[in-house]
């Protein structure tokens, strides 16, 4: 059971929905006003009405459908989280726990994955986890996508393997459990350290390796050889 937060003090997050089917639109715009802290700020269509959508409005997340015509949910993903000074978050809706194009919405920059079939508690606490700055790595669905588009990756990239390199041991080990899935509470009772002090970890390591949040500092792992797919 998906555990469901306290709710947010000050305003309602603010959601923009991208998605090309208005039923779909229409019963997650339900869905999310029904909570009390979260406002459904407006809708989009595909993927230049969401960036344009975002500019008017400035919502705090975004629901983005990967496949949408014109410009998908991928290069938008791009286009909104690109910016030095980019604040909205986004996070991709799917119908399937395995797409492609998921793993390549995660390396644009979103900070998780939704699917569409997920419920309403689940839905609220994905727009609350993200919202929060923080990345919806924690279900096994998507570890196991990460793990699986890893395996295509090939031979870890130099550059990237350098900047690895620039971590300390304790940094390494915590970026291989991010990849993981754990939480930064489970991540402490592994090491036998304070909460706090993992959260100190994690932002060294998104610092010193240039990366947005957890979820790109998984995909980060993975590809450089940090920690390696499962048979390899």
């Amino acid at each position: 059971m998906t555990p469901t937060p306290p709710a947010l003090s000050g305003p309602p997050i603010r959601v923009l929905i991208a998605d090309d089917q208005m039923m779909v639109r229409q019963g997650f715009t339900v869905l999310l006003n029904a909570e009390p802290d979260i406002e459904v700020v407006g809708q989009a269509v595909d993927g230049n009405d969401a960036v344009a959508k975002v500019a008017e409005l400035t919502p705090d997340v975004v629901l983005m459908d990967i496949r949408m015509p014109g410009l998908g949910g991928i290069e938008a993903t791009r286009r909104l989280t690109a910016p030095a000074d980019a604040t909205v978050k986004v996070l991709v809706l799917t119908t399937f726990d395995l797409d492609e194009y998921v793993y390549e919405a995660l390396r644009a920059g979103a900070s998780g994955f939704l699917l569409k079939d997920a419920s309403a508690a689940e839905l609220a606490h994905a727009v609350r986890v993200v919202a929060a700055g923080d990345a919806l790595l924690a279900p096994t669905v998507t570890k196991r996508l990460i793990t699986e588009f890893s395996r295509l990756t090939g031979a870890p990239r130099a550059p990237a393997k350098c900047r690895a390199d620039h971590l300390t041991e304790r940094e390494t080990e915590v970026l291989a459990l991010i990849a993981q899935g754990l939480s930064n509470a489970e991540i402490a009772t592994c090491l036998v350290v304070a909460e706090q002090t993992v959260k100190t970890h994690v932002s060294r390591i998104l610092v010193k390796l240039g990366l947005r949040d957890r979820t790109q500092a998984a995909v980060f792992a993975y590809e450089t050889g940090v920690v390696r797919p499962v048979g390899y």
